[in-house]
């Protein structure tokens, strides 16, 4: 079984920040699913052209479409541990993986819930926005793709909670502190299989 790591939580909770250190201390393989569909965008792809007006909306891309950039992704990264960061965002994103790690045979280590209050998040997008010019950062974008992460990806948040594989982490406060708290959580988590 080869590792995979699930990381949600609203834009701005620092997920794609955990994630990078993720990568550079402990070795894992970062599948940011915002990435790879600006990349798709940008090569101007099929896939890229059909997620490009739902990114411009700040709304989410169709399950069909981001599982179909995930699965490419992941077939690639075949034996090495995967962060997955943006990805599932839906119930039915969540079944898919489901079923692509058993074909896979990878295993599902856990799901990190980072938790910061939304107008902590809004700061930080802003900030974030100014530093590097990103155009889906507006505030009213920003605003909107609140929304669209509580009403659409916070089930997945419970549906992993069923599951017994979720585990909040209180992501307000300093960077090496929350990422002190990520690796406790992975030396646990690694320990019950």
């Amino acid at each position: 079984m080869v590792d995979t790591l699930i990381l949600l939580g609203p834009p701005g909770s620092g997920k794609g920040t955990q994630a990078a250190l993720l990568r550079d201390e402990l070795g894992f393989e970062l599948l940011s699913t915002g990435a790879l569909l600006r990349a798709a965008r940008e090569a101007g792809t099929e896939t890229g052209r059909r997620a490009a007006a739902f990114m411009d909306r700040g709304d989410l891309v169709p399950d069909d479409v981001v599982a179909t950039v995930v699965e490419h992704a992941i077939a690639e990264l075949a034996g090495r541990r995967v962060i997955l960061d943006g990805f599932p965002r839906t119930v039915a994103q969540s079944e898919a993986l489901d079923r692509m790690l058993e074909e896979i045979d990878r295993e599902l280590l856990a799901v990190l819930y980072f938790q910061v209050p939304d107008e902590l998040a809004v700061e930080r997008l802003h900030v974030r926005s100014l530093q590097e010019g990103r155009t889906d950062d507006t505030p009213e974008i920003i605003r909107h793709r609140l929304e669209v992460f509580h009403k659409r990806t916070e089930p997945v948040v419970e549906y992993y909670r069923s599951k017994g594989i979720l585990v909040g982490i209180h992501a307000e406060r300093p960077i090496d502190a929350v990422f002190a708290e990520v690796q406790e959580v992975l030396e646990t988590a690694s320990t019950r299989q």
